[in-house]
């Protein structure tokens, strides 16, 4: 008798295994819905948030409990609202609608320009909405990508998840595949580096990769104690996405120099890990051969960390460059949206030229077309953020304030949920109508606590 906490663990496997992705165009336009979805949020309005004083006096000092009920449904409206309008429709775009991706950026675009229209009519005897700052624009960035991340890592075990959307196995693109890259990214826009501030000196920086190396282990352990599925051609037998961030935090402490040369060093180390790759090292990386050293066992996650190096030195460079100097302006101007959609458009171009000619896009080796990619497609997405700064009386969701101040928490949460309901349900041969109605509770679980969390004061966050 198969005594296994996970009896189905190669089917699953083999589930998201040896896929070849989506074109580039449908991926752009699935991440453009989502931004837009978040915009038509901000253009309904009714965002409640309380400062943490407001809530400290009425949670802990107040003992009028009427007071404390009537806040916490208000909130509590509040979450709702943004699961329904954000959360909702984006797991709907990532399965039973995967198919009117296309219909959906035309419909959900002519909605925010009817809402933005009315809305600034109706408020024309009030001061117009104030501009978000780049901060506000950053966090919604963010937790966008927290968002996608949570919904996907359990939706791909469900048939009802298109297998173009995993991650694939070489060469190709997908909406998985810009997972750990954008992550790599938003943390590079604004890293303390990319703001000119002095971050220490290296000793500092390793101390602060202790966090990510524990949760690396942890992640390790955990998988491998309940035999849990893993695909070891994403990262190799025993690393993972933390020890990436880790890896990518360790060579930053020791070669730590100014933002405005970690362009020149970021692109100084694609071009030669490229030429590496396209030596040979490609053949190496994508073939089943491993080695019984503990770097031929993870030789994906090892060697692609150069890559995910590079774009780091791009991110903090094109993080400074557009938004810290001082000729930037951080808040949402025309002209800093103008100039974050032609860095974004030279970058797609780029692309496009260095995927047909030099190497097509791999996200298992990280190389350079694949950092082009990331780069070009995440400042696609801040850049329609940023427009919110057309719709009066913006207000970041009470959702989106609550995961951007528990990242940490978010994505842990997400992961340990979705063990569980692996471990309880065969993901795989579930009907599509129980997938959906899974997810559905799953996403909304996710929401309730983590607003729940959030409303109590809690915070966990490191990166």
């Amino acid at each position: 008798m198969d005594s296994s906490l996970n009896p189905n663990k190669h089917l699953k496997e083999e589930f998201v295994s040896n896929l070849d992705g989506s074109s580039i165009l449908e991926i752009a336009a699935l991440l453009t819905i989502v931004p837009l979805l978040v915009l038509i949020r901000y253009s309904i309005g009714f965002h409640c948030r309380t400062d943490n004083n407001d809530k400290s006096v009425s949670s802990k000092k107040n003992d009028d409990e009427i007071v404390v009920s009537r806040q916490w449904k208000a909130y509590s409206y509040g979450i709702s609202l943004d699961f329904i309008f954000i959360v909702f429709p984006m797991l709907l775009f990532f399965t039973v609608l995967s198919e009117w991706v296309y219909h959906g950026v035309v419909l959900l675009s002519l909605l925010l320009l009817v809402l933005t229209v009315t809305a600034k009519r109706s408020s024309s005897g009030l001061q117009r909405g104030q501009s978000l700052s780049f901060r506000a624009n950053v966090s919604s960035y963010r937790v966008a990508l927290m968002l996608i991340t949570c919904l996907c890592i359990l939706a791909v075990d469900f048939t009802i998840f298109p297998r173009r959307y995993a991650k694939t196995e070489t060469y190709g693109t997908s909406l998985m595949d810009l997972g750990v890259g954008s992550f790599v990214l938003a943390n590079a826009i604004v890293s303390r580096q990319a703001r000119d501030v002095s971050s220490g000196n290296w000793i500092s920086g390793l101390k602060a990769t202790a966090p990510q190396l524990l949760l690396g282990f942890i992640r390790l352990v955990t998988t491998s104690g309940v035999d849990y599925q893993v695909h070891v051609t994403e990262y190799g037998q025993h690393w993972n996405f933390f020890f990436t961030l880790a890896a990518i935090s360790i060579l930053t402490s020791f070669v730590n120099i100014p933002a405005k040369y970690c362009g020149i060093l970021g692109f100084t180390v694609l071009a030669g890990y490229q030429t590496w790759l396209v030596s040979g090292l490609n053949t190496y990386l994508l073939s089943h051969e491993r080695g019984n050293t503990i770097i031929s066992k993870n030789k994906e996650g090892v060697f692609s960390t150069l890559g995910y190096w590079g774009m780091y030195l791009l991110g903090v460079d094109l993080g400074y460059r557009l938004f810290y100097a001082k000729h930037s302006n951080t808040r949402s101007t025309t002209s800093s949206i103008a100039r974050v959609f032609l860095v974004s458009l030279i970058l797609w171009i780029v692309t496009i030229l260095v995927d047909n000619y030099v190497e097509r896009i791999s996200r298992r080796t990280c190389n350079m077309p694949y950092v082009t990619w990331v780069l070009a497609q995440d400042l696609q997405a801040l850049g329609i953020f940023m427009l919110s700064s057309y719709i009066p009386m913006n207000k970041l969701s009470t959702l989106e304030e609550a995961i951007d101040q528990n990242l940490l928490a978010t994505f842990l949460l997400a992961n340990l949920l979705t063990g569980m309901v692996n471990m309880a349900v065969d993901t795989i041969f579930a009907s599509p109508l129980s997938s959906l109605v899974i997810l559905t509770a799953y996403a909304f679980g996710l929401s309730a606590i983590i607003g729940t969390i959030d409303f109590s004061g809690f915070r966990l966050k490191f990166w």
